[in-house]
């Protein structure tokens, strides 16, 4: 990781000018030297920048300066020989303001002291400090080793809120790139979607009542209003999320709305919020039609048995369609061809069960307490069949909002072949 000092924040050369006006004022420092560290990529040799000086005439001169390794810089300032800055510095920087010190200060005779700015066992720098020819008091050096010290955690602050302004940046830049794709996608998908709302209009309007492929048509625009609502929905929340302000401090970056820990499923009903009476038959009798199309197709019998008393369960009706419509959908997915799905109802202690089996692939026992974890498909990801393993931890996240819960079976046995264990799953509500 690399890091770059220049510039720094106005905070942190505002901290540099007081912590050296402490050691000229304080400890009569005749000159003083803050490096800071910058690593290097491509050789990760560490290399140390000059960043403030005193005295100093031209400081846009330090951003043009060149670094220095730290095995050098440690040798040139140990050396006896060393009595001024001009060994770290050009003649620019230190030529008439150093005279100038030296006229009302006398020559320096003591060779500089260097103090480690060290954070966190990393070296952030050096605070090198030359002063008149005088011995070092011990409270003297620890004032001066307190300033290092202070240094040192500025300097980690800074590279920290250097790294977050860069990630910042870059993170803003890959929003804006996907926003971009995002609006083109959903430009793309309107036409197409109104033209197969309008197409199922006509045809509704042309097919007798009797006609079977009546229910195929009404469920064609069923599933298109369905399609509209869940894009309005989504242009909703980019174009708020898009205007969602961003706090960046010092020391961290903070993105608004996410100090909460839960999940926005904003594509989601929350039901939570809105549970009434629901007759489940009214929910699954239109699902059923779109499942059977689909069967058909894959040359898969279709079972239902809907009892017709069946009483009304405490729920809310978009999600109950989401849970069922993600249920039939995996078990006409993973029972192969001239397989049986079968859906029938059941009612139990108070409670209103739907189960939906099929004679499929089956989902192995070490498997089964993972099933319903987000993005967890199992063996069945190294198949063809293709998936997000999102519908069933979406399923049991609606059911038990509802306050129910889904029961798994496999095997269940369902068509006595043990190359096809088949799997089960109940989802049981509570009835009114």
């Amino acid at each position: 990781m690399s890091y770059s000092y220049n510039p720094a924040s106005s905070e942190f050369n505002l901290l540099c000018k007081s912590q050296i006006k402490l050691l000229t004022q304080g400890l009569g420092a005749l000159w003083s030297a803050v490096y800071l560290t910058e690593e290097s990529v491509v050789t990760r040799e560490t290399k140390l920048f000059p960043f403030a000086i005193y005295p100093q005439t031209e400081s846009e001169l330090t951003l043009k300066l060149p670094g220095i390794e730290l095995p050098e810089i440690w040798q040139k300032v140990n050396s006896e020989s060393i009595s001024q800055p001009s060994f770290l510095l050009p003649d620019k920087l230190t030529g008439d303001s150093l005279s100038n010190v030296r006229q009302k200060r006398g020559n320096l005779g003591n060779k500089p002291r260097i103090f480690p700015l060290i954070y966190e066992n990393t070296v952030m720098g050096l605070l090198i400090v030359a002063r008149e020819n005088r011995n070092w008091e011990e409270t003297e050096l620890k004032q001066a080793e307190n300033i290092a010290t202070t240094l040192a955690i500025a300097s980690f602050m800074e590279r920290q809120s250097q790294w977050y302004r860069k990630q910042l940046a870059l993170q803003q830049e890959a929003n804006r790139w996907g926003k971009d794709s995002v609006d083109d996608l959903l430009h793309q998908l309107r036409n197409p979607l109104t033209a197969l709302k309008t197409f199922s209009k006509l045809l509704i309007k042309r097919l007798l009542p009797e006609d079977r492929n009546q229910s195929l048509a009404t469920s064609i625009l069923r599933e298109s209003d369905r399609l509209s609502e869940l894009l309005q929905q989504f242009e909703a929340e980019i174009s708020q999320s898009s205007t969602t302000p961003v706090t960046l401090s010092t020391t961290s970056v903070r993105l608004a709305d996410t100090e909460t820990n839960e999940r926005n499923n904003f594509l989601l009903p929350d039901s939570k919020k809105d549970l009434e009476s629901v007759a489940l038959k009214e929910i699954l009798e239109p699902l059923l039609l779109s499942a059977e199309a689909i069967a058909s197709e894959k040359k898969i019998e279709l079972v239902v048995n809907l009892e017709n008393n069946l009483p009304p369960v405490k729920g809310n009706p978009q999600a109950l369609r989401e849970v069922f419509n993600n249920l039939i959908d995996n078990a006409i997915k993973y029972t192969p061809e001239q397989g049986i799905v079968e859906l029938e109802t059941r009612v139990k202690d108070g409670l209103v069960g739907v189960a939906i089996q099929d004679t499929g692939y089956g989902i192995p026992t070490q498997e089964q307490p993972q099933i319903f974890e987000r993005h967890y498909r199992g063996i069945q990801a190294e198949g063809d069949i293709p998936g997000s393993g999102l519908g069933l931890a979406i399923a049991k996240d609606l059911i038990q909002q509802m306050q129910g819960n889904i029961e798994l079976i496999s095997p269940n046995n369902l068509a006595k072949n043990s190359n096809f264990p088949g799997t089960t799953f109940i989802v049981w509500l509570p009835q009114i």
